[in-house]
């Protein structure tokens, strides 16, 4: 082979050797991008936002005393639907912050209890308080998968016409509170 082949066969080699790392710069680049954009990353766009709330009933948590998730019992007021289940870490995080909220008379708050045992979401309730004017138990997550739930915690603003006017993915924060949840629910209040 003589040298004028070998280095032309040299560049093309590094070429190769070096997509890798020009892939990876611009992947690197993008995922910055995106932590840089500013964008709230709870945010998740819903299908069912303007719909009406999923029409599914769900048995109360036994031992409650409280009743079922019925949706038909949304009409006529503002709703918040908190999805948790007591496995959660991030449930127990936001729950200070329902029980805050449940002092609010102007709306009610009801639970949809996921994938958890009667036992354990009692004794959650038990020691952190019970915001919830509902508790509707989702052995299967059936219900949750009708709801557009991609996780617990998620909370739902329900309007008194019963249409979901808005999502909240993750705990619910003081930051969360003020930017995003609360004016849903004055808005709802309002109409």
């Amino acid at each position: 082979m003589s040298t004028a082949e070998e280095a032309g066969r040299k560049p093309r080699k590094t070429l190769w050797a070096l997509l890798p790392l020009v892939v990876f710069a611009v992947l690197a680049g993008i995922f910055l991008l995106q932590l840089l954009s500013g964008r709230d990353n709870s945010t998740i766009p819903s299908a069912l936002i303007g719909q009406a709330a999923p029409q599914t009933v769900l048995p109360p948590l036994e031992g409650s005393g409280l009743p079922g998730l019925d949706p038909a019992s949304f009409a006529g007021k503002v709703t918040l639907v908190n999805i948790w289940a007591s496995w959660c870490a991030p449930c127990r995080e936001e729950h200070p912050m329902l029980m805050e909220l449940s002092g609010d008379g102007r709306f009610d708050i009801v639970g949809l209890n996921y994938k958890d045992k009667a036992e354990n979401a009692l004794r959650f309730i038990g020691n952190l308080g019970n915001p919830y004017a509902a508790i509707g138990t989702d052995e299967a997550g059936r219900a949750a998968i009708q709801w557009g739930v991609y996780g617990v915690p998620e909370t739902f603003v329900v309007g008194p016409d019963g249409t979901i006017r808005y999502k909240h993915v993750g705990p619910i924060t003081p930051k969360a509170l003020e930017s995003g949840l609360m004016p849903a629910i004055e808005e709802a209040l309002g109409q």
